[in-house]
């Protein structure tokens, strides 16, 4: 585990609040359900919240109040939960698939919610990263990017794979996952999507990671990497580490600064 010490991390800026943010919600967190059983991976609770709460108030910390919730397994939980975000102060829509369409599927199918903003927030719903959302956004345009992706390094980067990227933070390659316990630069599954790059998603079933960042690396993907605090809660392991972080957890979520923060 790495340790990052943060005690003068900024109050993170406020965005356009118009900015739609998809959350990703919908997978079975198959390997979660032994700790969580019967319960929704996102509503797995760190600190006595539920982790997509967490999300919904990092995002409404930085002004960012229109959600789609892209659901599936066990999507009436998450529905029942959060209904239509009032509780919150934010405005919530539902994308609720049918069967498991992946995380570049159920985006696609999430389309329809996002109208005709020109760039789209798009997030996992079983990781937190501390960011300010902002930044990414402002380095997204600058750059004229098809996806601009939050990127942050581990010490273990054995389950996700890493990114080689060029001096002009250009992602010029996907590496496979190893099996090795070697650190890496990994994605972190916070996202900027141009229209542009919805267009090349297909209908159905598809990943974002494997069918289409590949493909669109020559239209132009950059990465910028994060050094705040970064969890994973899709391990029992990551998910009770989570639970040792949740007072700095819960200070990042509000743009405190997450102070003696680590990486999963």
């Amino acid at each position: 585990m790495n340790v990052m010490s943060r005690p003068d991390a900024p109050v993170q800026r406020r965005v356009d609040k118009a900015m739609p943010a998809v959350l990703l919600v919908g997978g079975f967190g198959t390997r979660l359900q032994s700790a969580v059983p019967l319960t929704a991976k996102p509503l797995a609770r760190v600190g006595g919240t539920p982790f997509l709460e967490l999300l919904v108030l990092q995002l409404r910390a930085q002004g960012i109040r229109r959600l789609v919730m892209s659901t599936g397994h066990l999507a009436e939980q998450i529905q029942e939960h959060f209904r239509d975000g009032q509780k919150w102060d934010v405005d919530i829509a539902y994308s609720r698939e049918n069967e498991p369409l992946g995380t570049g599927g159920a985006l696609k199918f999430a389309e329809k919610h996002i109208g005709q903003a020109p760039d789209v927030l798009v997030m996992n719903g079983d990781s937190f990263l501390e960011i300010d959302f902002g930044k990414l956004i402002r380095f997204h345009h600058a750059r004229k990017s098809v996806v601009t992706m939050a990127a942050c390094r581990v010490p273990d980067a054995r389950r996700y794979g890493t990114l080689d990227l060029d001096k002009e933070n250009r992602v010029v390659r996907f590496v496979e996952k190893t099996g090795t316990k070697t650190p890496g630069l990994i994605n972190a599954g916070v996202y900027v999507f141009s229209r542009a790059a919805l267009q090349h998603i297909p209908d159905g079933r598809s990943s974002l990671e494997k069918d289409l960042f590949p493909r669109l690396l020559e239209s132009g993907m950059y990465a910028i990497e994060q050094e705040g605090m970064f969890i994973d809660i899709g391990t029992p392991e990551d998910y009770a580490h989570a639970q040792e972080l949740s007072r700095n957890l819960h200070h990042a979520v509000r743009g405190l600064g997450g102070g003696q923060g680590q990486n999963l």
